[in-house]
């Protein structure tokens, strides 16, 4: 399968460690010695509509990349707690969700 950037960055990215749908790829690092993708870079969510700026990116190493599909890109990352973890979103109730 070919897939270009194009392509990809419409491409929902899931966690199959805890099913947790990561966000859309918005980027790539790319190795340019040996031209070779390093990583997708997924931005982090705005806070209040981007006044308050975005939550931390999420990095995915290509080795946790398991499957491109052609609507979706499956991996396998544990994020343990730290800065590192996606945040929960609100579920409108006043508690996290």
């Amino acid at each position: 399968m070919i897939c270009r950037m194009c392509d990809l960055r419409y491409k929902d990215v899931i966690n199959i460690h805890d099913g947790r749908r990561l966000g859309c790829v918005c980027d790539l690092d790319i190795d340019t010695q040996n031209a070779c993708v390093v990583a997708l870079i997924i931005y982090g969510r705005l806070r209040f509509f981007g006044l308050l700026g975005r939550e931390e990116d999420i990095i995915i190493k290509w080795c946790n990349i398991k499957n491109i599909g052609d609507d979706i890109v499956i991996v396998d990352c544990d994020f343990g707690p730290g800065p590192a973890c996606p945040p929960k979103r609100w579920n409108g109730f006043g508690r996290r969700g």
